[in-house]
């Protein structure tokens, strides 16, 4: 049987799959099961931050693994506490829980925030406020922190104490607040699933004051746009916000599973023996493999990602075809004239493999694509759009 075949047979249906079988590749190039070969601009949904197959992260994990591929949470190992430095100095957080995905990051956020309010203040401050448009993972908790009804259906009862403020009118946030008893404020820097939307400033003012006066937690979700993504370490720098809880996950492990929640000064303590727990978290070789991402995310690299953000955002702005382009560094929304999936088919036929977020066609290219590589794909990428 193909690869096809036996996914259809006995893969679960939950993907629509491009009809495309990757089985290797070099850095921003991959190739298929026929020997195509293609420029990636989506990295496995932001998880390969450097490319395919990567010497330097392959050799750190490969090295991890020929010593301890893992042992359980009841003793030390080296690998996480020295990754959690390194996240703790880059975030200027106090401490880590180290999960092994986005939505496992954001459900220790939300118990964290739960205990902290609710220990401070009294049990009704269980609400969690997220924004309308939002994506925050898919558990039944982290579904209902999601502010998109598509997802919530026909799996509720989803867990209680979520609200949703709209991030086009701040007065929805003062509302919400003054009518429930809330324990934190969770938001995306740039809504990545939502259709690569950055968070509006006034919007972005009136949850720091609020959570400033009210005693409210903010958490910001780094899940896809942190790890350099936005240009600077985390999305939340580019807005001036200095939040309380910190999650990521995607690009940190370099294409291995992991999660990180990163813990403020307020809740830094918050969790005590049992709270809260991971058989995977903090698996050594994953840990090896973020350590040696982490070591390369340097200025340099930053400075990078910010100029190829703006040569495409100079090359697609105003272009045939081209509606609007959004987003923020290398995470990126094509608004289009034709549908999206058009678009991605005719790039796909063209050697360039792009993907969606709802009606937009979204690039999310490794940090390091080479500039002859990037203007190539975006010359494919405007050809697709006439």
């Amino acid at each position: 049987m193909t690869t096809k075949q036996l996914d259809e047979q006995y893969i679960a249906h939950t993907y629509a799959r491009f009809p495309v079988e990757l089985v290797s590749g070099e850095g921003s190039l991959v190739r298929d099961s026929e020997g195509r070969e293609y420029i990636d601009m989506g990295t496995g949904i932001a998880v390969n931050t450097f490319g395919v197959a990567d010497k330097e992260w392959a050799a750190a994990v490969t090295a991890q693994l020929g010593q301890l591929q893992h042992a359980s949470n009841l003793y030390y190992t080296g690998p996480g506490p020295r990754l959690a430095q390194m996240l703790c100095q880059a975030s200027g957080m106090k401490k880590v829980f180290f999960g092994n995905s986005g939505a496992e990051a954001n459900e220790c956020a939300i118990k964290a925030a739960r205990k902290y309010a609710q220990t401070k203040k009294d049990p009704e401050y269980y609400n969690i406020i997220t924004l309308k448009n939002s994506f925050h993972g898919r558990t039944l908790t982290t579904l209902a922190a999601t502010g998109q009804d598509v997802f919530h259906t026909q799996f509720t009862p989803l867990t209680p104490g979520f609200l949703y403020a709209d991030p086009a009118d701040p007065e929805s946030l003062a509302a919400l607040v003054k009518d429930n008893k809330v324990a934190a404020i969770m938001f995306e820097a740039v809504q990545g699933e939502g259709g690569v939307l950055p968070l509006p400033g006034d919007f972005v003012q009136a949850m720091k004051d609020i959570a400033a006066a009210e005693d409210i937690l903010l958490i910001a979700d780094e899940v896809q746009c942190g790890n350099g993504r936005t240009g600077k370490m985390y999305g939340y720098m580019d807005l001036g916000v200095t939040p309380d809880i910190v999650t990521t996950a995607k690009g940190l492990g370099g294409g291995l599973p992991i999660g990180a929640c990163m813990l403020g000064d307020k809740v830094a303590d918050v969790f005590t023996y049992g709270d809260h727990g991971s058989t995977f978290g903090a698996n050594p070789a994953v840990c090896a493999g973020a350590i040696n991402i982490m070591s390369r995310l340097t200025e340099d690299v930053l400075a990078g990602v910010r100029e190829r953000s703006k040569l495409v955002f100079g090359s697609l702005t105003g272009a045939p075809g081209v509606k609007s382009v959004t987003g923020m560094g290398l995470m990126i929304g094509i608004e289009t004239e034709k549908p999206a999936a058009d678009v991605v088919a005719a790039c796909r036929d063209r050697g360039v493999l792009v993907i969606t977020a709802k009606s937009k066609v979204r690039l999310l290219p490794a940090l390091n694509i080479p500039m002859d590589l990037l203007e190539k794909a975006l010359a494919v990428i405007k050809e697709a759009c006439v």
